[in-house]
């Protein structure tokens, strides 16, 4: 017999069925030569500190740092996990073979490995890897298994993450609720210190302290309009400064120039091309759905997890927006799936996918398919299989992943950029005001001039990303009048007032993509591609994290607005070590993690920098002795000076002091 091991009982039983195993058993299926039984969740885990040495099992500094000389497993505590565990090692003892058959990604890989180790698996073990749970794409897989080893690299990573999370989350969330947390009534506010989710609560803080100590500042704008359109002053400012940062300077411009006639001095038009949405990865998938349906990012990750297992769309732990390229010849067979939802489809289902350049043949683009820029897995894509017994929130998550889909396979849209410049001649007597004899003005516009992908979007569900009706007032995409270079006319200038304004709360889809470049604000998409390796965790963890931040009553939302608790403010003040908030440093560590998951580097050399790293966060604190309680007289607070630590009590004439290096 053959034994498949699948990641829960509802992938489990569908496999069964492509299977011909179809006879129910307590915990598994049987049937055709196979025995197909399943996970749910993680049923081992790394042992908890307490499980090596009883020395472990009170929380002191005097034990810190946690290091087991060797890490170990052991099945969980509940009584349903330890059940099915014991069948799949009973199973495992009647088998001559066992297939993987977890979810294809890192996380379910080491489910799969710790559960076959636990039950002392010693038969062959080849592993089932694929895209999408449908029939075709499952047989496909079998027919296509991989041994074990192939894979080693991915458990690896996987593990090493388990383990660099396990060593500097009990350690530090150790010394720092032992020497900083408030004791009361016996009991002892825990400060929960994670390597992923403590940077991500420091960009939060840091932002919210950016808002709070943001100081407005008043500035003036110049404009004036002509033939119905808004055109604005282009004046020289200094660097990071307004150019009018006066009413009584930008009154004086304008009595300059009101006056004078207006001057058409350049008319300039561009033609461009506007390539259609990316496909989704998980985040990007989040972020859409925060911005459209204020979905949390663990609300999308759930919904579309459920697509997946309901063989709608394809996996979706993925971190790429690319197809690879034998993925095109399938691409009708999706499309006629769709056509019955999508009337968009409709143009579509004559071409062909036969890859030759030919008039009546799907485009092949690089944006789209790319095999450099896929490796586990593809972007998330639809089946073709039809979207039956979906929730209303489900068909809302697979109608944007389908037309996005859909939008890959239409023509570009071409776009007309229009660029006037004028200028307006300065009355004499107002010559000195400006560097300059004329004040130059300017006005863009744009003009779709074929629609092309945005078709797909003009009658449906939109899209935020290619939606331009939230900037229909924006002056630079509306189309303008026709001006000619030379033409001149009367003018109605005008002075508004403005007011800096601060840096945003972070809403889900924001803080998304600031763990997606730890930190940093990027727009572009290629350069945002660039940054992936070194984000702050994983497109499969950062909805997690999110959550076990908001659980932990470190941040709150109010309405889409996230904003740090005073309890998550002062965990961050506390925390003195680098490593423990910053993002830039967390996100090299993600990038080692994959290098890794590459082969690329030696889990060996990353383990060995973690245990040093979890050292230096306890000798940091250990030597630390801001707030402490005062050892002499027990009823104030040790603080830093120039040179020592004190007393916060010392005018009231408690002498304790040492020195920093004490």
């Amino acid at each position: 017999m053959i034994l498949c091991v699948a990641e829960k009982p509802s992938v489990g039983q569908y496999i069964a069925s492509v299977l011909g195993a179809n006879s129910r058993r307590d915990g598994y299926m049987e049937g055709n030569g196979y025995f197909v039984s399943w996970t749910f969740g993680h049923l081992c885990a790394l042992y908890d500190p307490n499980d090596y040495s009883d020395a472990w099992k009170s929380w002191n500094l005097s034990s810190l740092p946690i290091i087991p000389e060797r890490f170990s497993i052991k099945v969980a505590a509940d009584k349903g996990v330890q059940k099915q565990f014991k069948v799949i090692q009973s199973l495992i003892q009647q088998s001559t073979m066992v297939i993987n058959c977890g979810d294809a990604g890192q996380e379910g890989e080491l489910i799969q490995r710790w559960v076959y180790q636990k039950a002392g698996c010693k038969i062959p073990v080849k592993r089932l890897w694929v895209s999408s749970l449908t029939e075709e794409a499952i047989r496909e897989g079998f027919q296509k298994l991989k041994d074990q080893h192939e894979y080693d690299h991915l458990y690896e990573a996987g593990l090493m993450r388990a383990i660099g999370d396990w060593l500097l989350g009990m350690n530090a969330t150790r010394v720092y609720t032992i020497r900083y947390a408030n004791k009361g009534a016996g009991a002892r506010q825990v400060f929960s210190v994670g390597r992923v989710q403590t940077p991500t609560l420091a960009l939060i803080v840091k932002r919210q302290q950016e808002i709070e100590n943001f100081v407005p500042k008043n500035y003036w704008e110049l404009k004036t309009n002509y033939r119905n359109t808004r055109f604005s002053a282009q004046l020289p400012a200094e660097e990071d400064e307004y150019a009018i940062q006066t009413k009584e300077y930008g009154e004086r411009l304008l009595q300059a120039i009101e006056n004078n006639p207006f001057c058409i001095t350049e008319v300039e038009k561009k033609r461009a091309t506007e390539y259609a949405p990316r496909l989704f990865d998980l985040t990007s998938l989040q972020v859409e759905c925060n911005k459209k349906y204020s979905f949390s990012a663990d609300q999308t990750l759930k919904l579309v997890q459920q697509l997946y297992e309901k063989r709608i769309t394809t996996y979706p732990r993925v971190d790429t927006t690319f197809l690879s390229e034998d993925i095109y010849p399938k691409v009708p067979a999706t499309l006629q799936g769709l056509k019955d939802h999508f009337p968009q489809v409709a143009p579509l289902l004559h071409l062909k996918a036969d890859g030759k350049k030919s008039a009546d043949s799907l485009p092949k683009s690089k944006k789209v398919f790319d095999n450099k820029k896929v490796t586990d897995h593809h972007a998330i894509i639809p089946t073709g299989h039809k979207p039956v017994n979906l929730s209303g929130d489900e068909m809302k998550v697979f109608q944007l992943v389908a037309l996005r889909f859909i939008a890959a396979f239409y023509p570009e849209c071409i776009v007309s950029n229009t660029t006037i410049m004028a200028q307006v001649e300065m009355t004499p007597p107002a010559v000195e005001l400006a560097p300059m004899l004329q004040i130059p003005f300017k006005a863009t516009g744009r003009e779709i001039l074929k629609m092309g992908w945005r078709e797909v979007f003009a009658n449906n569900v939109g899209d935020n990303e290619v939606n331009d009706s939230e900037n229909s007032d924006n002056e630079e995409n509306k189309s303008l009048p026709n001006f000619v270079k030379g033409e001149s006319g009367e003018h109605k200038p005008i002075l508004q007032e403005k007011t800096t304004q601060p840096p945003k709360y972070y809403t889900e889809a924001t803080l998304l993509r600031a763990m997606e470049t730890a930190g940093k604000t990027v727009e572009d998409e290629e350069l945002r591609d660039a940054m992936k390796e070194n984000g702050i965790g994983r497109p499969s963890t950062r909805a997690a994290i999110i959550e076990k931040l908001f659980q932990r009553k470190y941040i709150v939302k109010e309405r889409k607005s996230i904003k740090a608790t005073d309890v998550g403010i002062q965990l961050v003040k506390l925390i003195i070590s680098p490593l423990l908030k910053s993002a830039e440093l967390t996100g090299r560590w993600e990038k080692k993690l994959r290098e890794i998951e590459r082969g690329e580097y030696e889990a060996k050399m990353f383990l060995d920098e973690l245990k040093e790293m979890t050292c230096n966060v306890i000798k940091e604190v250990k030597l630390n002795k801001a707030g402490m309680q005062c050892p002499v007289c027990r009823k104030g607070v040790v603080i830093r000076g120039n040179t020592r630590y004190g007393c916060s009590r010392w005018r009231e004439g408690c002498n304790y002091a040492q020195p920093f290096d004490c």
